[in-house]
């Protein structure tokens, strides 16, 4: 990893690499790629997946020609800690929500005949997102035209959901909140499993807590907190190379330095073995472990889809 401390004068912009975050409360996502590119001084940041300004926990940023590997990034699965109050629905499917229909006692509710609702949510299920969710309809955000009070209906989308655990219980009044593990596929809504668990048991149910632990292989136990404006400059921002990051992710594949020139120009190169399918994505690495490019298997060869140039190797 090169740490590169926040607010030092970085007159040819920050090397590249990635950056795993762990965001605060109430900051939204593009908050913080805006004060990470303050920090390190350069406009290339961007992020694989957002959070809910209510959420907490992991986000990985792209930095340099990092940004060029978030396609590789987004599609990972996502583990979560949650809470979810039974009880009641609301507008948004989380606590910032308006209540939604009428209040039910959730206290009681059998730990046999939760678990039996939960297995029918785990597994490959069709899951409609919330109306407040950041996907287009007709161009158009759908918590836009929600907030613009229109009626906005979304299709059930395919999901996977692996883990959906128990893991602690309390009753508070007539509500009962739960606190659960979730691991995913990407584009699960975390709000939407809280909606569907309430309304199969019939209490209705939100969110009340989110926190992302994971995005594929990266853990929130290796990010850093990135300081808001007026909590000082002062920090050091670890950015993890591209092929430490890349290998973590795809499979990869050692050339010599001839080759890593070929790829650098976008030419194909010889593929001395027969190892990957003919659509594998796969990382080519110097003998320093520095991210080349990212691969496909070509007939005999080996074809160049993204190239990193010689100078912005990590």
């Amino acid at each position: 990893m090169s740490p590169i401390r926040g607010g030092d004068p970085a007159p040819t912009g920050a090397p590249p690499g990635v950056l795993l975050v762990d965001k605060a409360p109430d900051r939204t996502s593009h908050d913080v790629v805006a004060r990470v590119r303050w920090l390190l001084g350069t406009k290339k940041v961007g992020h694989a997946g957002t959070l809910d300004p209510m959420a907490t926990g992991l986000l990985v940023l792209g930095v340099g020609q990092g940004t060029r590997l978030l396609t590789h990034l987004v599609g990972l699965d996502k583990t979560y800690l949650a809470t979810i109050r039974l009880g009641r629905a609301t507008t948004t499917d989380d606590r910032e929500g308006e209540p939604l229909g009428e209040q039910h006692d959730a206290s009681g509710i059998d730990p046999d005949a939760l678990e039996r609702t939960l297995l029918a949510l785990r597994g490959n299920i069709q899951q409609v997102p919330s109306t407040v969710s950041a996907i287009k309809v007709d161009g158009k955000r759908a918590y836009a035209r929600a907030r613009a009070g229109e009626d906005v209906e979304l299709a059930a989308r395919p999901v996977r959901i692996d883990r959906f655990e128990i893991t602690g219980r309390r009753a508070d009044g007539p509500h009962l909140d739960l606190d659960a593990v979730v691991t995913c596929s990407s584009g699960t809504y975390v709000r939407a499993l809280a909606r569907d668990l309430g309304a199969a048991l019939g209490t209705g149910g939100h969110l009340t807590a989110l926190r992302r632990i994971a995005v594929g292989p990266f853990d929130v136990d290796h990010a850093v907190h990135v300081p808001g404006r007026g909590e000082g400059d002062d920090v050091e921002l670890p950015l993890r190379g591209l092929g430490e990051t890349a290998s973590q992710v795809l499979p990869t594949v050692t050339v010599d330095e001839s080759k890593a020139r070929l790829l650098a120009d976008g030419r194909r190169i010889d593929r001395e073995t027969d190892r990957g399918g003919e659509q594998m994505r796969t990382a080519a690495l110097d003998g320093d472990g520095r991210l080349c490019a990212i691969i496909r298997a070509d007939g005999n060869g080996w074809k160049p889809e993204l190239v990193i140039p010689l100078e912005a190797r990590t």
